[in-house]
C-alpha cells in the first residue's frame, strides 16, 4: 500500500511542509494548463528535490473551469491502485484549482483518506477538512443522468418517461436536486456546475 498525495501547487513551501509531515511515496501535483515561469521553477525545485525519494508527477489543468478541474482530479483519483491511501492538500495554487480538488475529494469521498490545508499564519500546523460526499438516492441519479443527456427541448413528461419513473416521483426528485443546488429549472432542466461535480 502506497500513501499518494495529490496538492495544489503554486509556491512550494506547503507542498513541502505537506510531503514532509505526510512521507508520501507518491506526489501528484495540479499545474495550471499554461504554467507561468513561477509555477515551473517550484515544480522543479519540488521534483529535483523530493523526486530522489518520492515519484513526483504533474498534471496539467484548466485554471478557472471548476468542474473541468474537480472532473481531472476525479481521473487522478480513480487511476490510483484501489489499496493506496490517498491524501488531498488545497493548500497552494490558484483558489479554483483547490476549490476544483476538493469537489472532487467529495465526489470520491469514500478514496480519500484525508483533506488538509496549511493556514498561511502557521505554515507548520494543519487543518483537517470535513469529508463530505454527494448523497444521491438511485431515482436522483437517474434523474441527474437524464437531464444531462436530454436535448434542450424535451418535455418534463418525456423526461420523467426517459427515467423510468412516476411523475410523482420525478418531480419530487426535481424539487429535491433544485432545492440542494444540483440543478436549475431556469429556462428548462439544466444541471448547476454543482450537479455537473456531483456525477462525477
Amino acid at each position: 500500500m502506497a500513501k499518494v498525495l495529490i496538492a495544489t501547487i503554486y509556491s512550494p513551501d506547503p507542498v513541502l511542509v505537506a510531503a514532509t509531515q505526510l512521507g508520501p511515496n507518491r506526489l501528484i501535483l495540479l499545474m495550471d494548463d499554461k504554467p507561468d515561469k513561477t509555477q515551473q521553477q517550484n515544480f522543479d525545485l519540488i521534483k529535483n528535490s523530493l523526486g530522489r525519494v518520492v515519484d513526483v508527477k504533474e498534471v496539467r489543468t484548466d485554471v478557472y473551469d471548476i468542474v473541468s478541474v474537480a472532473r481531472k482530479c476525479v481521473e487522478i483519483i480513480d487511476l490510483q491502485p484501489k489499496d493506496d491511501e490517498i491524501f488531498v492538500n488545497i493548500t497552494a495554487g490558484r483558489k479554483t484549482k483547490a476549490l476544483g480538488l476538493l469537489f472532487a475529494a467529495y465526489a470520491r469521498s469514500s478514496r480519500v483518506s484525508k483533506i488538509a490545508y496549511n493556514p498561511e499564519e502557521d505554515k507548520s500546523s494543519v487543518v483537517y477538512l470535513p469529508k463530505m460526499s454527494f448523497k444521491f438516492t438511485e431515482s436522483q441519479k437517474t434523474v441527474l443522468d437524464v437531464i444531462s443527456s436530454s436535448p434542450d427541448n424535451i418535455s418534463l413528461a418525456e423526461m420523467s418517461e426517459k427515467c423510468g419513473l412516476s411523475r410523482a416521483m420525478f418531480y419530487r426528485n426535481i424539487d429535491d436536486l433544485r432545492d440542494s443546488g444540483f440543478i436549475t429549472t431556469d429556462g428548462g432542466l439544466r444541471l448547476t456546475d454543482a450537479g455537473k461535480i456531483g456525477r462525477l
